[in-house]
């Protein structure tokens, strides 16, 4: 078994060493094989431009890339965490995945860009990554937050070999609460959705962060769930094994059933 830790953390906006400090007090008593942090867990959420990101947005290789790494080692654990990433000019709402063993980070930029993000980050440019991890004997697909709208997302990391889809997410809406489980029944895949709390405010707009940080397991049922508020460390048993078959009776496999040669096709008929 794989023992699996989603962090609910509320991050202070543009405040860094403090949200650096405040994760590394909430993990300091956890042990985990794999941990995942919300969206932008270092920087808040709601920047208005991009002049006041470009201080807290980092490449690999920067403080809280260092950080995490140095926690990746003590702890011997797989750190997905949210971040912003200053790369090429450019800047990205990412997810840096940290490996004990493995120098550079991998990093996910995310594709779809949720309400006014786009007009301080690019939309991402990278595929969707599936990690394969031989000492976990696990395999991680990463997808943040809004690609959770986008069923094509979680169907390419299961197609891909994911058994667990980690989602860092800052969700302030109610809907992915209903689609979510959808989403690991679909693929049969553990979901493991690490939100945030909290609020921010600019320019006289309030942004109110939903909590209920979740794990879903291959059949849609939460196996661990948090409040609405505060901050928490959802600790979870998970096996892989069950997410390798995708049969759920004699004749019928979610995966083997699949059309995909019908499935841009159609018809139109008056």
């Amino acid at each position: 078994m794989i023992r699996l830790a989603t962090v609910q953390f509320t991050p202070r906006l543009g405040e860094r060493e403090a949200n650096l400090e405040a994760i590394r007090v909430l993990l300091d008593p956890v042990e985990a094989d794999v941990i995942v942090l919300p969206e932008l867990c270092t920087s808040g959420y709601f920047f208005v431009s991009r002049e006041e990101l470009a201080p807290l947005a980092e490449a690999p290789g920067g403080v809280a890339c260092a950080f995490f790494q140095r926690l990746a080692e003590a702890k011997r654990a797989i750190i997905i965490a949210g971040m912003a990433e200053a790369a090429g000019g450019s800047f990205y709402n990412s997810v840096f995945v940290f490996r004990p063993g493995v120098t550079e980070p991998l990093v996910y930029r995310k594709a779809h860009l949720f309400y006014k993000e786009r007009f301080v980050f690019e939309p991402g440019d990278t595929a969707f990554p599936v990690i394969r991890d031989e000492r976990l004997d696990l395999s991680i697909g990463i997808m943040l937050c809004y690609d959770w709208r986008f069923p094509e997302v979680s169907r390419a990391l299961a197609l891909g070999g994911a058994e667990l889809v980690a989602c860092p997410s800052n969700l302030v809406t109610d809907a992915w609460r209903k689609v979510m489980p959808a989403r690991a029944i679909e693929n049969k895949v553990y979901v493991a959705v690490a939100n945030r709390c909290g609020t921010e405010t600019r320019g006289g707009e309030t942004l109110l962060f939903k909590g209920c940080s979740a794990v879903y397991d291959p059949w849609g049922e939460a196996v661990a769930l948090a409040d609405a508020e505060g901050d928490a460390v959802l600790l979870a048993e998970i096996d892989p094994r069950p997410c390798r078959d995708k049969s759920f009776n004699e004749f019928n496999d979610i995966f083997a059933d699949r059309r995909p040669e019908l499935y841009g096709a159609i018809c139109r008929k008056r």
